[in-house]
């Protein structure tokens, strides 16, 4: 998948951002079960909340 975009303020993004979370960045879910959701993104796997995981916009690649 690949991020579209981040719905949400400038901390928002910036915390992402930080995560490696980022448009056009590829990434691909790991887990989405109970508890926060689980992501690769390049050669990192990061942890983000169910809160802010459905503030990003992603498109099937």
């Amino acid at each position: 998948m690949r991020i579209v975009s981040i719905e949400g303020g400038h901390g928002l993004v910036q915390k992402l951002s930080l995560m490696g979370l980022s448009e056009e960045k590829i990434i691909r879910v790991i887990s989405s079960g109970p508890g926060p959701v689980v992501v690769q993104v390049e050669r990192n796997t990061v942890a983000v909340g169910k809160g802010m995981a459905q503030r990003i916009m992603v498109m099937r690649v």
